[in-house]
């Protein structure tokens, strides 16, 4: 998924201040399912919801304003409740790798207690 650096991107220093990249990346995995049939919005109305549970972030290079960034995001590994993903920011126009991160996230439903992945998104998580 491409993104555009904005203003309201970056720090004092003119770099996308580091939070930010969590934004881009929380984006990417939305897309990542939504482009594969797999609504986000439509799991929630049903009550399967998926916060993030641990996250690890290298961040390599900077970016900056107007840049065009890519975000790849591909399935690490999935379990019966959670599953992880990695993923890539990269500047678009030369394939700098900006930061690295691998993102786990567990399936809850109401009351926060985690509970079995979707049919959909087990098959999906491990094509």
């Amino acid at each position: 998924m491409e993104c555009r650096v904005y203003y309201e991107d970056t720090d004092a220093g003119g770099v996308v201040y580091h939070a930010r990249y969590l934004g881009f990346l929380e984006r990417a995995r939305t897309e990542f399912f939504r482009m594969r049939g797999v609504s986000v919005g439509e799991l929630a109305s049903r009550g399967f919801v998926f916060p993030v549970v641990r996250l690890e972030i290298d961040y390599r290079a900077p970016a900056v304003l107007d840049d065009l960034v890519w975000v790849n995001t591909e399935v690490l590994d999935a379990g019966k409740t959670s599953f992880t993903m990695g993923q890539q920011v990269v500047r678009s126009v030369d394939g700098k790798l900006l930061a690295a991160a691998k993102v786990t996230l567990v399936c809850v439903g109401p009351g926060m207690k985690p509970k079995r992945l979707p049919e959909e998104l087990v098959s999906l998580l491990s094509e």
